[in-house]
């Protein structure tokens, strides 16, 4: 049964700004806001705290000992139901760069979940990549970006292939990134020595998302400022930041939110199978992977492999050690990263949507979590 509840003395955080005062759930959607005495019927009293929609993580890779690039729904659903007790309750699945015969079988297998409503898609970090900038992903499974081997994965996705990242400097880089566009799926920048201005070009032709700020492309440089410098001033471009304090030092993420705004700010965890298991040995698709601190990084190589983090404590740690406010942090974890991707009806409260909500103490800490009108979790991360 759906869960008809008011939740009193909240701050709620809506896309136009905080809610003081009381939320009113009916049959799974956010039914009326208001603020004084709350209608009649149960009621839970959060104390202040915050109603947050239910967070939206566009760039993950796995968790809780799966992996989606592994093509095993049940590990997918697992993935999904670790998440969503964490207060995540939309995911793209990542995949990272496989054989072409291996991501067709991976798309196809993704996409009878999204079919279900368990996923809201799936992205593709690779294989058009660079391997000067390859991070985590197999250098010998790289490939020029080709139309052909997208449209299939198109036809395998089903119309849920949501997100892919092109190298722009890739010969026919540009014309994927037209085609992707044209096909509605978004278009992203990374793993990258493109220049400044081979960026700029790859913003023209339609691609909106910056995959990862800073990790993985060429840096910033004074005389040669790159995709940075060229995704931060162009107001047409979402940046992706994982904000776990291991792939970006707090100073350099706080620059992000300093030039392009919390509004074009998507927080993103890159989290693997690791995620909420400790340390140890793991993969990421085929590459060997050590956990050390809760830090992921190759075996062979020592490159940042992904992160081990859950999106709640991304916001967290936005909130505490960039100095950005809590409102900023959480829409930067739900209606930004969704409105990049043009997932509708979640990452938002509003009237008449989804009753996905995360309740939030005054620390930002998850004490409870409803999924379209049903408590999954209380104090779960």
């Amino acid at each position: 049964m759906h869960t008809s509840l008011t939740l009193t003395h909240a701050r709620v955080v809506t896309p136009d700004g905080v809610h003081d005062g009381w939320l009113r759930v009916e049959d799974g959607r956010v039914a009326a806001l208001g603020t004084g005495t709350p209608p009649t019927g149960p009621t839970r009293d959060v104390g202040g705290g915050w109603v947050a929609p239910g967070l939206v993580d566009t760039h993950i890779h796995g968790g809780a000992g799966h992996a989606f690039p592994d093509a095993d729904p049940e590990g997918a659903r697992e993935i999904v139901a670790f998440n969503r007790a964490r207060g995540v309750t939309s995911l793209v699945g990542g995949l990272v760069a496989a054989s072409p015969e291996a991501t067709l079988r991976q798309v196809s297998a993704l996409a009878e979940l999204c079919e279900t409503g368990e996923l809201a898609g799936i992205y593709l970090e690779g294989p058009f990549i660079a391997r000067s900038r390859c991070g985590a992903h197999d250098p010998e499974l790289l490939r020029d970006p080709d139309t052909s081997e997208f449209d299939r994965w198109l036809k395998a996705g089903r119309g849920h292939v949501r997100m892919i990242t092109v190298a722009p400097e890739l010969p026919g880089a540009l014309e994927l990134i037209r085609a992707a566009v044209s096909s509605g799926v978004v278009a992203a920048v990374g793993h990258t020595e493109a220049t400044y201005e081979q960026t700029l070009a790859a913003f023209d032709a339609g691609a909106t998302v910056a995959t990862h700020l800073y990790n993985a492309m060429r840096p910033l440089g004074h005389r040669d400022p790159g995709p940075i410098a060229a995704s931060l001033r162009d107001e047409r471009v979402t940046v992706e930041l994982i904000t776990d304090n291991v792939h970006v030092h707090p100073g350099a993420a706080r620059l992000v939110f300093d030039a392009a705004g919390a509004a074009r700010v998507s927080l993103v965890t890159d989290a693997m199978s690791a995620t909420g298991l400790g340390d140890g040995e793991y993969t990421l698709g085929d590459l060997r992977v050590r956990v050390s601190g809760g830090e992921a990084r190759l075996v062979d190589t020592g490159a940042i492999a992904s992160s081990t983090i859950v999106l709640p404590q991304a916001v967290r740690n936005t909130v505490r050690d960039l100095g950005v406010g809590a409102p900023a942090a959480v829409r930067s974890a739900s209606s930004v990263p969704a409105a990049a991707l043009g997932l509708d009806g979640v990452g938002r409260i509003e009237i008449g949507g989804h009753a996905d909500l995360v309740l939030l103490s005054e620390d930002l800490a998850v004490e409870g979590v409803m999924y379209r009108g049903r408590w999954t979790a209380d104090g779960a991360a």
